[in-house]
């Protein structure tokens, strides 16, 4: 069988084309875990041995792209786009995938796919864009509730999906708020005025730009404490856990990523928290507290 290239265009917007990239990738075979850890010992190694054993690891798991980036349809992005943006996921995991950590490189790729599908979503959606973690609590409430729908011939209610769903009421509510529908500021405010929500808004020449100079300095004196305190491992779960410098991360992910337990993970967050809060480094956040 002739070799799929893979990159970040491998699929477009036509059905057909779409139909023949599923039809192609249900035939490339499977590799596992021993055949991952090679794959991913000659990527490292770099060079055209390395070129092929990366387009190897992607092409084995391509469906599993096309299987979570149907998760995020009827969100304004179509599934191609999705598939294409999962496909850029799944090429930076292969480039980054660490084989010594033990285990299996679609555990480590799911982020990677998921990440880059919500990036998409949140880009291209809405005018308005919305945190990622969001996006995904929104996508299960709709898949939930068409679900729900279908058995039951009503929608449920926010305690119902928080019991299905297994998250907090608040935070169903908030997901359900931010779905809410996008007003013009030019728009009148009611018929019969003619004045629009522009006119209420406070000047932009209001705006104090002393905030975003605090701001900047406050995540500069974070970073150089992390980076002077901890080590490279309890820093990444520390920045991932609050989201510092990325996007917040549940444990399960990040022990996921790092190949250990969940409470492992909260252990060293706590305990790596202690360490910030014991040092000496600390006092130059101390000037941030107000």
């Amino acid at each position: 069988m002739k070799q799929l290239k893979i990159n970040p265009s491998i699929t477009d917007r036509s059905e057909e084309s779409l139909n023949k990239y599923l039809l192609e990738i249900s035939h490339i075979p499977m590799v596992n875990t021993d055949e991952e850890v090679i794959l991913a010992q000659a990527i490292h190694a770099g060079g055209k041995n390395g070129e092929k054993a990366k387009n190897k690891l992607i092409t084995a798991n391509l469906r599993f792209v096309v299987s979570v980036a149907k998760q995020y349809q009827n969100q304004g992005v179509p599934l191609t786009d999705l598939i294409n943006e999962g496909n850029i996921g799944l090429i930076t995991a292969a480039e980054r995938f660490d084989e010594t950590r033990g285990f299996k490189f679609i555990s480590y790729a799911i982020w990677w796919i998921r990440q880059a599908i919500l990036q998409s979503i949140a880009a291209n959606s809405n005018m308005v864009r919305r945190p990622q973690s969001q996006i995904g609590i929104s996508s299960k409430i709709k898949s939930v509730t068409n679900n729900f729908l279908q058995k039951n011939q009503r929608k449920p209610s926010d305690a119902e999906l928080s019991e299905i769903i297994a998250l907090e009421t608040d935070k169903i509510r908030k997901a359900i708020l931010s779905e809410a529908h996008i007003s013009s500021i030019d728009a009148p405010i009611n018929e019969d005025e003619s004045s629009t929500m522009l006119d209420t808004l406070v000047s932009g020449a209001d705006y104090d730009a002393d905030r975003t100079v605090d701001y900047e300095s406050m995540q500069s004196d974070l970073m150089q404490t992390l980076s002077a305190v901890l080590n490279d491992r309890e820093r990444t779960i520390v920045m991932q856990s609050f989201g510092i410098g990325c996007h917040e991360r549940a444990l399960d992910d990040i022990s996921s990523d790092l190949g250990l337990s969940r409470e492992r993970v909260r252990q060293i967050r706590e305990r790596s928290l202690d360490k910030v809060r014991k040092s000496r480094k600390s006092r130059f956040l101390l000037r941030h507290l107000g």
